[in-house]
């Protein structure tokens, strides 16, 4: 039993499991009832996204400096109770049920599912 993360809209993968989107907004054009045929995600779970201004900063990073800002914030925004707790239950979910949890973004290495992977491995999460 592992999370596996990904990027939304890519084909599934093999046991997969339910994707979770990460993710500020719902995808454009796509109509709610297609978000999981279209590979997008089964279920929205923004509180583990960004803040819009924070996602501002992430996707405008041109330097490390710059991107180390944004996991700074980032980071702190994660550090919320809500935001905690929803960590918390996926690093304990990950060692009895197969899932992915992921964000539209083409590069990992420059999207917030990275610090998303980071946050879970440092809680003790079954990762892919």
């Amino acid at each position: 039993m592992a999370i596996r993360v990904v990027r939304l809209g890519s084909p599934r993968l093999p046991g997969e499991g339910v994707r979770i989107g990460t993710v500020r907004r719902p995808p454009r054009g796509v109509p709610k009832a297609e978000f999981a045929t279209r590979d997008y995600y089964d279920a929205w779970f923004p509180v583990l996204s960004p803040s819009a201004e924070t996602v501002k900063l992430g996707l405008h990073a041109g330097s490390e400096k710059e991107w180390a800002t944004f996991i700074r914030r980032f980071r702190r925004e994660m550090s919320r109770p809500d935001a905690t707790a929803a960590l918390d239950l996926l690093a304990a979910l990950s060692h009895v049920a197969d899932f992915s949890i992921g964000c539209y973004c083409a590069d990992e290495a420059g999207c917030h599912r990275s610090v998303l992977r980071e946050l879970l491995v440092e809680r003790g999460a079954s990762m892919t």
